[in-house]
């Protein structure tokens, strides 16, 4: 069997669905192979800043919402503990998606441009000069003038150079109630890196921290957070940090209503080889943040763009493939946005070598930048200038420890400068 359609779309989490329904608003006719149900709910929780999703008009998709925002660094310092209590207040608000309303959105634009579903598993490709073809492993044979690949962070087709280990976030988390309340009421942290529950020993291991929300009700979400290791910080290290932090407040868990076994996340997976026939979107193509995992407002911002440069260049219908993804890949990484992401993964390859006292030096100083600097360095949003202010701003602020950390350098970090001056290295 053979189905022809303008774009096919092989995955469909969040990046597979945000840019099958930004193709249907370019009134293209679009196909989605998946493996999964259309409905099936995804695994994960997804986070957003106040503001950028005001931004994008959709503040209705929030399951959550909290303006009490704040992140604890303390002082690092024996003599200085009187203030590890202090918080650092970021104010601006923070919110997590209703994730079935956020699947929804993107499905019903699918469903009122009448997607053609496809249930099955990708396993050959062929494109040639007029027409992209997909087998899937019970011998369907699917048809389109483009194949986008969002099957995540192993996609099944699209190549993605080897440039070394991966960075990985690990985390392990639990929503509950608890014999007292682990947090204040109506609070969000965002990072707590406050370590007085751990040994000496373990302050030398690899840091972590506490990412918590309260959730109404008594119930409160805790989850311990690698920020990104290679190798990756094991769950069993992670269950047992957040079991001390809780007794060493006096704290005990009284029910489990949720339990999050792990989030392997890949934070630096490199740009993909933006020659190839084939487009990618998501995860799959090194849309996820270096610094902050954050993806879900890139798929939002970005989605309709790349649709919209894809639309375009299917006017011409003498357009091969390889033509139509080269017009996309262009949308998607344009020169300034690759120049950027070498500079948040040159950050990443620092932070995954500093101790624990440099990350919280580290972070005391990110946070005191201007709200409108670190807020856009975490959504990607400031323009590669603003970007590189706020970063020699930050470097000029910061203590000793801290300047030479990002002064000093090892593994691949200059590899990366090299590529933020000349991204078509």
């Amino acid at each position: 069997m053979s189905t022809n359609v303008d774009a096919l779309v092989l995955g469909s989490g969040p990046g597979g669905l945000a840019i099958a329904a930004a193709l249907c608003k370019e009134k293209l006719q679009v196909g989605i192979l998946s493996a999964a149900e259309p409905r099936e709910i995804w695994p994960y929780t997804y986070g957003i800043w106040g503001n950028e999703v005001d931004e994008l008009g959709l503040e209705k998709l929030l399951k959550y919402r909290w303006v009490n925002t704040v992140s604890y660094f303390g002082e690092g310092s024996k003599e200085k503990l009187s203030k590890e209590n202090n918080p650092t207040k970021h104010c601006q608000d923070y919110g997590l998606f209703d994730k079935q309303k956020l699947q929804e959105y993107w499905l019903k634009q699918c469903d009122d441009a009448l997607v053609q579903w496809h249930k099955g598993t990708a396993a050959k490709l062929e494109v040639n000069n007029n027409i992209s073809r997909v087998t899937t492993k019970d011998g369907t044979i699917l048809s389109a003038r483009i194949i986008i690949d969002a099957t995540g962070y192993q996609p099944v087709f699209l190549k993605v150079p080897n440039e070394g280990e991966v960075a990985v976030q690990t985390c392990y988390g639990i929503v509950g109630k608890f014999s007292s309340p682990p947090i204040e009421k109506n609070q969000f942290i965002l990072m707590d890196y406050r370590s007085n529950h751990l040994t000496p020993s373990e302050k030398n291991e690899p840091p972590s921290f506490l990412y918590a929300m309260d959730m109404g009700e008594n119930y409160f979400f805790l989850e311990e957070t690698s920020l990104g290791l290679a190798p990756p910080l094991t769950l069993e290290i992670l269950k047992d940090r957040l079991q001390k932090r809780l007794e060493s407040k006096g704290i005990s868990i009284t029910h489990i209503e949720h339990e999050e076994h792990g989030l392997f996340l890949p934070m630096n997976i490199p740009i993909p080889d933006l020659k190839q026939p084939i487009l990618g979107f998501g995860g799959a193509a090194g849309m996820v943040h270096p610094a902050s995992g954050y993806l879900v407002g890139s798929l939002l911002r970005r989605a309709p763009n790349v649709a919209n440069a894809i639309a375009i260049a299917m006017q011409d219908e003498n357009r091969t493939p390889a033509e139509i993804a080269e017009k996309g890949w262009q949308a998607l990484w344009p020169k300034e946005l690759r120049r950027k992401q070498a500079l948040y993964q040159f950050g990443l390859e620092k932070l995954m070598r500093f101790k624990e006292e440099q990350l919280r030096s580290f972070f005391k100083s990110f946070f005191a930048l201007s709200k409108e600097e670190w807020y856009g360095f975490l959504t990607n949003s400031l323009s590669l200038k603003d970007l590189v202010k706020a970063m020699w701003a930050m470097f000029k602020s910061s203590p000793i420890n801290v300047k030479w950390g990002l002064f000093e350098m090892k593994g691949r970090e200059i590899k990366l400068l090299i590529k933020f001056l000349n991204p078509n290295i």
